[in-house]
């Protein structure tokens, strides 16, 4: 089967536009031309893609998948375009990158000026969402994450680990005591990150690999570890928290870490994009200045923090 490419283009704007005229005149074609190229292309096919009447279209199923893939086809020979009309290296365009909030803000955000002086041509799109976002369906170009990483469609450049610690302020140690144990933590008051499946539910690991799983009571719950600090800088619960959120306030004394022999679960630092996604020179030029700023023993939070800050 050789299905015209074209095809594809033309669908796609019919769908995004919601009509045969309006999309025969953005793209500079006759109705009637547009009307074929879709009879066509369901005929190569073999489905239908539009339910058709006097009012309106809608979408079969298959041609809700069609269209899904038709955007990412349009979107592709768009990027091959810019690629092919810039001169070779050349890093130009809009790159869309994606980012957690509180790393956006505080990491991400401080080293982004360094890298705009370097590529003067290229404008940023930088988005912060502390959820996990799906890259194609959402048109981002990359994005850092901080996770244990699983989704097997995404390319993924290891950068720093994350090292978590429990934290909290001496004040809070002062009046409720110092665990000695994780089970202890299950007598403490905690703030959740509460975009992981099980806020509650802990897991730590000795030096010899055993681990033990504790259940924790959460005071305060909330999506961003940045809203968090006021209730543990209040002295009222500890968190587990990532190095770069807790680094600074560990060196000054003002967090204190306890449990250090025990390890909470591993995360690291990824740069990812999408596999189906052409590596421009933008997402290159983003890739490698990532693993510049961030790569192993370059991030700015695995400097200098002793295992108790006190």
């Amino acid at each position: 089967m050789a299905v015209d490419l074209n095809a594809f283009a033309v669908y796609a704007k019919v769908v995004e536009l919601g009509s045969f005229t309006a999309a025969a005149e953005a793209l500079k074609l006759s109705k009637s031309m547009v009307s074929r190229q879709i009879s066509e292309l369901e005929d190569e096919l073999r489905v239908r893609l539009l339910n058709r009447t006097t009012r309106k279209l809608s979408l079969t199923e298959a041609g809700t998948v069609v269209f899904e893939r038709a955007m990412r086809i349009v979107a592709e020979a768009a990027e091959a375009e810019r690629d092919a009309n810039c001169i070779e290296g050349a890093v130009r365009g809009k790159l869309r990158i994606n980012a957690p909030m509180t790393f956006g803000i505080r990491e991400l955000g401080p080293v982004m000026p360094k890298f705009m002086a370097r590529y003067p041509e290229l404008t940023i799109d930088l988005m912060l969402n502390d959820r996990q976002v799906d890259l194609m369906e959402e048109g981002f170009d990359v994005s850092m994450r901080v996770s244990t990483l699983t989704d097997s469609s995404l390319i993924a450049r290891q950068l720093a680990p994350v090292r978590r610690v429990v934290v909290g302020t001496p004040d809070y140690f002062k009046a409720h005591g110092v665990p000695r144990h994780p089970r202890d933590l299950a007598e403490h008051s905690f703030v959740l990150y509460s975009l992981r499946p099980r806020p509650e539910l802990m897991e730590f690991r000795d030096p010899g690999g055993k681990t033990v799983q504790v259940e924790v009571k959460g005071s305060f719950l909330c999506n961003n570890a940045d809203a968090m600090e006021g209730i543990i800088g209040a002295g009222q619960a500890l968190c587990v928290a990532p190095m770069f959120l807790c680094a600074d306030k560990l060196r000054s004394g003002e967090y204190v870490s306890v449990l250090d022999e025990w390890e909470p679960e591993a995360l690291t630092l990824h740069v990812i994009y999408p596999h189906t996604q052409h590596l421009s020179a933008k997402v290159r030029a983003f890739v490698d200045f990532a693993v510049e700023e961030f790569g192993p023993g370059k991030a700015r939070w695995l400097d200098g923090v002793g295992k108790r800050g006190k």
